[in-house]
């Protein structure tokens, strides 16, 4: 089981970089570059490169709106390059506020063009051929009529690293996440309760599967939360932590989205948290954040993160690996996350 964390795009990635390295010595296996409106991903990950030897860097995510599907080949190639062969391309969709919002694009067909920019990025990267792709969200030349009538098939001039770059998707629900588990290498799934994930996901995860290419590896999924492992995380203390989850959950459960409308809702409720998920999302629209986060369930918040003795966070990895958990994405709190992730790094090899 690998071990990854996120880097935040709002500030202070250098001083985070350099945890990073830290962090590699003592077993972190991935870090995430996010990226929305801020400064860009690429950029980021070419420093990391730079700054680190072993540690896998990967977009988390980049959307498929503002790079032609050429271009985003072209961009993982290079990343792969510059990290000798240590890129993962994380793609998603982002949403309609920052796609037309931001850069001016239609958000028309998420889930079609995701998996047409799949498709693109493994025929630029095996280079036996020039480009020519007829989708239904990517036409590659331009179709006759369109542009100036000179654009013909070109092959990618340099030779990837890799030819299969690793591809991973923030796949959301139904037919995305069914998609997901067809094409793709892995899942970045969000709210994953490890015994409860079935329930939303399992359908859609066992149809994919169904269809994948024999010859691909098994799915990759990353799942995990906070992180803090001490004998003394026990009762008060151990609650007092697992609150600072509260917020943000209470924030996708009751705010993204009008009712019937807030897919994080309906995971609330397919967990078996139905009467929460109402009350949650009531209370945050009345602009009561406070008693919406109070009603985030403890059990999930408990056991959707990695918070306690050493004992519990090894039933803990346990449930994940029983789920199909591949690679534990972590946040430690505290002081020292180093010491944190030694010490997730010795409970897992243990």
């Amino acid at each position: 089981m690998k071990l990854s964390m996120g880097i935040n795009y709002a500030g202070g990635f250098k001083e985070a970089v350099d945890r990073v390295v830290a962090l590699e010595k003592v077993g972190l296996d991935q870090v995430w570059v996010a990226e929305a409106y801020s400064f860009d991903a690429i950029s980021q990950v070419g420093y990391l490169a730079a700054k680190t030897s072993r540690v896998e860097i990967g977009t988390g995510i980049v959307n498929v709106y503002s790079r032609s599907a050429a271009l985003m080949a072209m961009t993982a190639a290079g990343c792969d390059y510059v990290s000798d062969g240590r890129f993962i391309l994380g793609l998603g969709a982002s949403g309609p506020q920052v796609v037309e919002g931001f850069h001016g694009i239609p958000y028309e067909k998420p889930m079609q063009r995701i998996k047409e920019y799949i498709e693109v990025c493994r025929k630029v990267w095996a280079r036996e051929e020039a480009l020519s792709y007829d989708g239904k969200t990517v036409q590659v030349p331009l179709p006759a009529g369109q542009g100036t009538g000179l654009g013909k098939p070109l092959k990618i001039i340099n030779h990837p690293v890799r030819k299969d770059i690793p591809i991973w998707w923030a796949s959301l629900k139904d037919l995305s996440v069914e998609a997901t588990a067809e094409m793709a290498d892995g899942w970045l799934p969000i709210m994953f309760y490890p015994e409860k994930y079935h329930n939303v996901w399992g359908d859609q995860l066992k149809a994919g599967l169904a269809k994948r290419d024999k010859s691909r590896k098994q799915l990759d999924i990353s799942a995990g939360g906070m992180l803090a492992i001490d004998e003394k995380l026990t009762g008060d203390a151990q609650t007092k932590i697992l609150d600072f989850a509260r917020p943000n959950m209470a924030l996708y459960v009751g705010g993204m989205g009008a009712r019937g409308k807030n897919f994080y809702n309906d995971v609330c409720r397919d967990y078996g948290y139905e009467k929460e998920a109402v009350a949650i999302q009531d209370l945050y629209l009345e602009g009561k954040k406070e008693e919406a986060a109070g009603n985030i369930p403890a059990e999930w918040i408990l056991n959707a993160n990695l918070v306690g003795t050493p004992g519990f966070i090894k039933e803990r990895v346990a449930a994940y690996k029983e789920a199909g958990v591949t690679v534990l994405s972590v946040n430690p709190v505290g002081p020292d996350p180093v010491r944190e992730i030694e010490k997730l790094r010795a409970i897992i090899d243990a």
